[in-house]
């Protein structure tokens, strides 16, 4: 899956470890996420999702 939350990240000048803390879990869960090494759980493409004021399907996308 694709996504958008490096860009996002950048935008708003947040480290992953920054962003990382507003999403309560590991800064290595947020680069594996960016890279597209891990897809989120449901409920945290909801807090990102939240967090960025966006729809999930306007931060992460299927490939095909």
């Amino acid at each position: 899956m694709k996504n958008r939350l490096k860009v996002l990240r950048a935008e708003r000048d947040w480290s992953q470890a920054e962003l990382a803390g507003r999403l309560d879990v590991s800064r290595q869960a947020v680069n594996a996420i960016e890279t597209g090494k891990h897809d989120p759980s449901l409920p945290l493409a909801f807090r990102i999702a939240r967090l960025f004021d966006m729809r999930i399907e306007e931060i992460f996308h299927d490939e095909h």
